[in-house]
């Protein structure tokens, strides 16, 4: 490469380890997307050009036969980033919050097949990086293997968290008799295939890496079929990550200094991400990896049958309820992001505080379908940050708090997770919104959660449900509020 091409890769490395750490932060979050976009195009048009202008305008093989000229060539690609551009920009425009998850699954498998196609084609048509000595081609091929397997098992897995969140596949986990025995056996005969591809002379090996490619896509497949419902955050975390070590394989691939460093960027981001999260779970990143957690663990019997009636409030009793109140804690889940509540939730906040009402917000790290789905909404609603906590700094205060506002939350305040070892949630911390004075859960019907699993917490004596459309019930509670001010 040449000094020019250096220092511009180096640049856009500059501008994506800026990102991430602007998205750190709420308040950064913003300039660090934007440093992200900036490096993207840097790093798009610097190599573009330095790919179409080797040996001027031709492209050479390592024999130094001619191949093609560059510049048909860059037209295809130039053609390709524009339409790839102009979709990514109608989907960023038309997508709501709801599928934002779904699309992030999508947009993690679209990198998986890049890594499987630049494999098959790097073992296809072989560049210099590998032909010129045995124990280059060796390291090369490994590259092509793990760069496909790692691609082929984000591909499939990122397609199935994808159909689980978008519930064209049930969010129940999959649970084949002797599923880690079978992960282990396809691992095994991944491995035991590159062998044979690696000894292969010429293409004849390519029978072996389809192989490698079909049973990566299906130990993908499986592997995410057996991860439940609630553990949705934490899956498309780690995918991110998958596809993070996928862009980097195909970095090794291609000989592409930047797209390695960018793509262990993304992978070791996502992996400390998903750790950060299973810990406040207290889960094993291991047990997530390796199949799902809350997926066989649960005491035999299933959970405890849950007893107790229901009690209904209406709007005007709990706005009568927060006009007494002192201190409120709003407790945001996907229902929120369904209902786009999240403008009344920013209406009645503010209501609340000119009534000199301590507000604040609790946020489960798994809450919504994706890491950080509440944050981003609540900061879309112009939600001030200061007032929004997460569960390890807020979970004592319930004891001390007046009322509970859960608007479309299930799995993240159900109290089976901490008492019933039979619960597939067992052993996941929740919010303890139950300790409160008063809890009043907004929900449209009785409905299980994402895990499927009953809440007790709907039937405690100090609980009452709100049901119906999260966003006009808020706003209901937003004019009693009004009304109770105005007299």
């Amino acid at each position: 490469m040449s000094g020019e091409v250096v220092i511009a890769y180096l640049a856009a490395g500059v501008l994506f380890i800026r990102s991430l750490g602007g998205l750190s932060k709420q308040e950064t979050a913003q300039d660090g997307n934007t440093n992200g976009v900036l490096g993207m195009a840097l790093a798009i048009v610097v190599a573009a050009i330095s790919w179409t202008t080797r040996d001027g305008m031709i492209v050479r093989d390592a024999a130094g036969r001619l191949l093609t000229v560059a510049w048909g060539s860059s037209g295809a690609l130039l053609g390709a980033v524009a339409a790839a551009s102009v979709i990514g920009a109608v989907l960023a425009r038309r997508v709501e919050m709801t599928g934002m998850p779904e699309l992030v699954a999508v947009l993690h498998s679209f990198v998986g097949l890049a890594a499987v196609l630049v494999g098959v084609s790097s073992y296809l048509a072989p560049s210099d990086v590998h032909v010129t000595a045995p124990i280059e081609r060796t390291v090369h091929l490994l590259e092509v293997c793990v760069g496909a397997a790692v691609g082929a098992i984000t591909l499939t897995g990122s397609v199935v968290a994808w159909a689980k969140l978008r519930g064209t596949l049930d969010g129940k986990p999959l649970l084949l008799p002797g599923r880690h025995a079978l992960n282990a056996a396809a691992a095994l005969a991944i491995a035991g295939l590159a062998v044979p591809f690696i000894q292969a002379a010429g293409s004849e090996g390519l029978p072996y890496l389809l192989a490698i490619v079909g049973l990566a896509a299906l130990l993908g497949t499986h592997l995410v079929m057996a991860i439940g419902g609630a553990d949705m955050p934490v899956v498309v975390s780690l995918l991110n990550s998958y596809s993070g070590w996928a862009a980097a394989a195909a970095g090794f691939m291609l000989a592409n200094d930047l797209l390695i460093v960018t793509g262990a960027l993304v992978g070791s981001s996502g992996t400390i991400l998903s750790i950060i999260m299973c810990r406040a779970m207290n889960r094993s990143i291991l047990s997530v990896v390796f199949g799902g957690f809350g997926t066989g663990d649960a005491a035999p019997g299933g959970a405890r049958e849950v007893t107790g009636e229901v009690q209904e409030m209406k709007a005007d009793e709990v706005g009568q309820k927060l006009v007494a109140a002192r201190s409120v804690v709003v407790v945001p889940g996907y229902g929120m992001a369904v209902s786009r509540a999240q403008g009344a939730v920013k209406e009645l906040t503010e209501a609340l505080r000119e009534r000199g009402v301590d507000v604040r917000f609790a946020i489960h790290p798994v809450a919504g379908r994706l890491p950080g789905h509440m944050n981003v909404l609540l900061a879309e609603a112009g939600v001030p940050y200061d007032i929004v906590h997460e569960m390890e700094h807020i979970n004592a205060d319930f004891a001390r708090t007046d009322l509970v506002l859960v608007i479309g939350a299930n799995d993240i305040v159900n109290p089976g997770a901490l008492d019933d070892p039979g619960s597939s949630i067992y052993g996941m911390p929740v919010l303890e919104v139950w300790k409160s004075s008063l809890t009043v859960v907004l929900k449209r019907g009785m409905a299980a959660g994402y895990a499927g699993v009953e809440n007790p917490l709907f039937s405690l004596d100090n609980t009452r449900m709100l049901f119906g459309d999260a966003r006009r019930s808020i706003e209901s509670l937003v004019a009693e509020l009004r009304k109770a001010s105005a007299g």
